[in-house]
């Protein structure tokens, strides 16, 4: 349970972080420059890419990375 306590993705919904990024970057188009793939890019919902997500192990590692970067940022 002590490991869980500094992981910034413990009890973070796949959806809940695509909407904060969403959110935080002001739309799809400068999340899409962050992390260009397709499913960010070409006709953008939270459930598209969700679904390609869950299939692409290496575009979600893309996705929750840049989450724990600006979560860490805001926390110092």
């Amino acid at each position: 349970m002590g490991e869980q306590a500094n992981n910034p993705l413990h009890g973070k919904r796949l959806d809940t972080i695509i909407e904060y990024l969403v959110e935080y970057y002001q739309g799809w188009d400068q999340l899409a420059q962050k992390i260009p793939i397709k499913c960010f890019y070409n006709n953008p919902s939270v459930k598209s890419s969700l679904t390609f997500l869950r299939k692409t192990p290496w575009a979600r590692q893309k996705v929750e990375d840049l989450y724990i970067r600006i979560v860490s940022k805001k926390s110092r």
